[in-house]
């Protein structure tokens, strides 16, 4: 996220680092002083576009120098950029542009350079959405989209000011820091692998996105590169810890987005001997908002989310004989939280009544609606159970789809699982897994499905298994694609 902090530090680094390394991409180097040069002619070319006073930019998240230098310097003119997908549809993209109030389409040039276009958008699409203001924010994300159009989330600039001072210290991030950049530009990790670092004077190594899947070209990356900070989903670390694959240079492991299976566990603490490592839970809407400093000597899986951070609140609510209520004690409900670094509501005004709401104990908070079940034990620690839309009944009975993702992970010769619920005529809904075995395993579905049943009531054993060698099909975070998984099979019984 952009903030004037961020733009100072960066103009500091210039000129008291100008020969360090800012960003490394397709095996170059850019320093401060190169990156500087870029979004200088970078600048240059949005003042002589010829489209009058630009405040609105939309900028597909293709990860390269190029964009990066085209977001500082859009940032510097006070133009508030919307960030999407560099993958989404035609037809989504313009949607978006026209909601973002028409913005301008801003295509990067390969060695610097930018050009711009007019969306042609039909303004009653933007009815109902509110306009961004510079003042307040520069960055507007997007969230996955899994369900539809992405939402428009902006980010404010004082936010992503606290959020780089949390980052900062916890993570001990400093002019010393390398981070790897794997997730998306669009995605918020950006807003710790990237712009943190780079306001810290680090180095970020961006990862190539059309080679992210490649486990030898990402080890090479991280051990040429002197990788100090990882953070990412549990796919990023599984194909860093292929084949035995060390980083003595890793200080910092962040594990976020999924949970991780315990032998992913234990091949990264095995990858990274020198690291410290952390789960972090969090969404585009807040930002990171529980942490768990994870001993590889005594940890527990599946492991814990962890517990607020410094500045952040949370309650879970249940459904209670008069409505929704607040949890006291142990118990299972769906979080709900307040950060110093969340949105201040989505553009599309309508979505605000149900995805915030003040703070059910009666403070004056706003609060995010997480549509996550989280589970606080006794001891107060917090556990993901899942999503309110991971909640399906098979056979009339409540079943949470995580957590026989959970179990089937459990098993030493499973890499991933990912389970959908189908339709059934006999029990209204039957649960399919989708499962990465180990090469040289012989796993059966029939196995796998014994094994299940051991750790899971009857309900939860799923009627049907697909085992593959090949990864699971993932969303642009890396995360399982399971509405493609379900499609597939929708489609397959048809």
């Amino acid at each position: 996220m952009p903030s004037p902090r961020l733009l100072q530090a960066f103009s500091r680094h210039v000129q008291e680092q100008p020969d360090s390394t800012a960003l490394v991409f397709a095996g170059q180097q850019v320093t401060y002083a190169d990156l500087e040069r870029l979004t200088r002619r970078t600048a240059a070319d949005l003042d002589g576009a010829g489209f009058g006073s630009v405040r609105a930019l939309c900028v597909p998240a293709h990860k390269s120098p190029e964009t990066v230098a085209l977001l500082l310097a859009a940032w510097r003119q006070g133009i508030n950029t919307l960030v999407p997908s560099p993958g989404l549809g035609a037809a989504a993209l313009s949607t978006l542009i026209a909601q973002a109030h028409g913005p301008l389409l801003a295509t990067v040039v390969t060695g610097g350079g930018v050009t711009l276009s007019r969306e042609e958008t039909d303004p009653a699409q933007a009815d109902g959405f509110s306009i961004p203001d510079p003042e307040e924010t520069l960055l507007t994300l997007t969230t996955s989209g899994s369900t539809g159009v992405p939402k428009l989330v902006p980010i404010r600039s004082e936010a992503f000011d606290r959020f780089g001072d949390w980052a900062t210290d916890a993570f001990g991030i400093d002019e010393g820091t390398s981070s790897l950049s794997f997730s998306p530009l669009n995605f918020d990790l950006a807003l710790l692998d990237v712009w943190t670092v780079l306001e810290a004077g680090g180095t970020v190594v961006l990862a190539d996105a059309g080679a992210s899947g490649d486990a030898g070209y990402l080890r090479d990356l991280a051990q040429r590169n002197d990788v100090t900070l990882v953070q990412g989903v549990p796919l990023l670390h599984r194909l860093l810890a292929a084949d035995g694959a060390r980083y003595p240079a890793v200080r910092t492991v962040v594990f976020t987005g999924e949970a991780v299976s315990e032998q992913g566990l234990r091949d990264t603490f095995a990858a990274c001997p020198d690291a410290r490592f952390h789960n972090v839970f969090g969404c585009t809407e807040t930002n990171d908002s529980f942490i768990h400093d994870i001993d590889p000597g005594t940890y527990v899986h599946p492991l814990p989310i962890g517990v607020p951070i410094d500045g952040t609140d949370a309650v879970l609510l249940i459904e209670g004989a008069d409505g929704t209520e607040v949890l006291r004690g142990p118990g299972t409900g769906e979080l709900l939280v307040h950060t110093p670094f969340q949105t201040c509501g989505y553009l599309e005004q309508a979505r605000n009544a149900h995805a915030f709401m003040p703070d059910p104990r009666g403070g004056g908070a706003m609060f995010y609606r997480t549509g996550d079940l989280v589970h606080r034990d006794a001891d107060g620690r917090h556990f993901l159970q899942g999503r309110t839309d991971f909640q399906v009944k098979v056979r009339g009975v409540r079943t949470n789809t995580l957590e026989v993702e959970t179990v089937l992970g459990a098993h030493p010769d499973v890499i991933e699982a990912a389970v959908v619920a189908l339709p059934c005529p006999e029990a209204g809904t039957r649960l399919h897994a989708e499962v990465v075995r180990r090469d040289g395993t012989s796993l059966s579905t029939l196995g796998l499905r014994a094994y299940a049943a051991k750790h899971l009531p009857r309900h939860a054993v799923p009627s049907s298994v697909g085992l593959a060698c090949t990864p699971l099909p993932k969303t642009p975070t890396g995360k399982p694609d399971r509405n493609s998984i379900k499609n597939t099979q929708l489609n397959g019984a048809s």
